[in-house]
């Protein structure tokens, strides 16, 4: 008896007839670190340090994050142009204590403390990896006056020092999830009236103040009455549409999610989902403003036990591909480096297989959109761009989450290809065209080199992802 491959039906791309169908930001691929890294604090313990049973303790104490660290640097310079988000649910009850020393404990209404050196490290770093800085304020009840409504002085502070040290805030915020209220330290029974009033104030006092930087929101992160209450209240004053989504909760949360999910179309589906949500609402209150994806990653708390593995990478790239097409014009991945989520890990900072799927997107996707042509095909998925530093080329994105069928196309040139596979979807490591990814002994990144490939039928294996370079495609999109 004779074993052969399972292979789908073979599909035929003509890349000189790609239509253009969006353009992202050059920083469209960016990310998050989130403020109580910054500070110090407690944030979801790794399930590594958790033991067996993540859900005992959710949270684990971590000392701030060293942006002077020269591997966080280098790897996370590689990533630009990109934005450095520093926000999260912290974020909205930090106090920043424009004082030399700073207050031990954090004053009443507060839960942490922000200090001028680790704000100055966070622009110095900013600075050095091409990341300009995106932030949400405090809003709890240390900002607050008598009535209960939000007073400027902690934004006001924060904005006169970052200018006065000669950084750049590129874009804020209001607050954190302001559909999450109480998870975010608002005042009890704070609903949308309460937060229109305050954005409203919020967004008087940025004209006055700050009228360069751009001003995002809602920020939420459901899809429901309450974010739809809050985008209603507050769409006149921006001028981006932001929006947050986890497609779960993590294990640490009660989610239930099983790594078997975790290749699925469904999973895949559910970014476009919410984004269709969140356009629904900009094209009725806010027609024409771009939109931001602000925080996302594979699972709300950290990330599931495999946020870390090469399985993510499927929902990490084809997130990346269905979302530009989309239109949206970035998306910040959370983290750079802490949990399970982290493109880097938080302790070594070294590359997750999903650091290196990033680093392979910007050195190969460009910023114009095309049409690939394919869609509706169960289990494989093709994103066509521009491609990056490569006048006339064009890059693809093939992504085969089908973990039992070959898939097939025909390509009518000849191209570079760069396929991402582990020995299992759950491996930790990634390979790059049969050849684990690894930075070398001196702290370099190696060479990320493709595989030469004819034109003609190229076969891609389950569960894998593949970058194809076609230059001179005759694209008259991709002069």
């Amino acid at each position: 008896m004779v074993c052969t491959k399972a292979i789908a039906a073979e599909r035929t791309l003509d890349v000189a007839a790609m239509p253009r169908v969006a353009t992202i930001d050059p920083r469209f691929q960016s990310y998050n670190i989130e403020m109580v890294e910054v500070t110090g604090g407690r944030f979801w313990r790794p399930y590594a340090a958790a033991g067996a049973d993540a859900t005992t303790e959710r949270f684990a104490p971590r000392p701030p994050i060293d942006l002077r660290d020269g591997r966080l640097r280098s790897l996370a310079a590689a990533l630009a142009p990109a934005y450095l988000r520093v926000a999260g649910t912290w974020a909205n009850s930090t106090f920043f204590a424009d004082s030399d020393p700073p207050p031990s404990t954090p004053p009443a209404g507060f839960s942490g403390v922000l200090t001028r050196q680790q704000w100055r490290d966070v622009i110095d770093f900013s600075h050095v990896v091409d990341a300009p800085i995106v932030t949400s304020f405090a809003i709890s009840a240390g900002t607050r006056d008598a009535a209960g409504r939000w007073t400027s002085e902690q934004a006001q502070l924060l904005l006169s020092f970052t200018r006065s040290a000669g950084g750049q805030i590129a874009a804020a915020e209001f607050m954190n999830e302001p559909d999450l209220p109480a998870i975010g330290g608002a005042p009890d029974r704070y609903d949308a009236r309460a937060y229109g009033r305050d954005f409203a104030t919020f967004r008087a006092f940025m004209k006055d103040t700050a009228p360069d930087v751009t001003i995002l929101g809602p920020g939420t992160i459901g899809s429901g009455a309450d974010a739809r209450a809050r985008f209603a209240v507050s769409a006149a004053g921006i001028n981006v549409v932001s929006y947050h989504h986890y497609g779960a909760l993590s294990a640490r949360c009660g989610g239930d999610r099983t790594l078997r999910q975790a290749l699925s179309d469904d999973w895949l589906a559910r970014t476009g989902k919410t984004l269709a949500f969140y356009r629904a609402l900009r094209d009725r209150l806010a027609s024409g403003k771009p939109i931001w994806l602000t925080e996302t990653a594979e699972s709300a708390c950290g990330g599931n036990r495999w946020a870390a593995t090469f399985t993510d990478t499927f929902r990490y790239l084809d997130q990346l591909g269905r979302l530009a097409k989309a239109g949206v014009q970035v998306v910040m991945h959370n983290t750079l480096a802490a949990s399970d989520y982290g493109l880097l890990d938080e302790r070594t900072h070294l590359p997750r297989p999903n650091y290196w799927a990033a680093l392979l997107w910007r050195r190969l996707m460009g910023t114009t959109v095309l049409d690939a042509g394919i869609s509706g095909q169960p289990g494989f998925h093709v994103y066509a761009h521009c491609a990056r530093d490569i006048p006339g080329g064009i890059a693809l994105l093939v992504v085969n989450n089908d973990r039992r069928l070959h898939h097939k196309l025909t390509l009518p040139a000849a191209s570079q290809r760069y396929t991402l596979a582990g020995t299992t979807p759950a491996d930790r490591t990634v390979q790059l065209n049969g050849r684990t990814l690894a930075l070398e002994s001196s702290g370099r990144i190696p060479a990320l080199a493709g595989d030469a490939t004819a034109a003609g039928t190229i076969v891609f294996a389950p569960a894998t992802i593949t970058f194809l370079t076609i230059a001179n495609a005759g694209n008259s999109n991709c002069p």
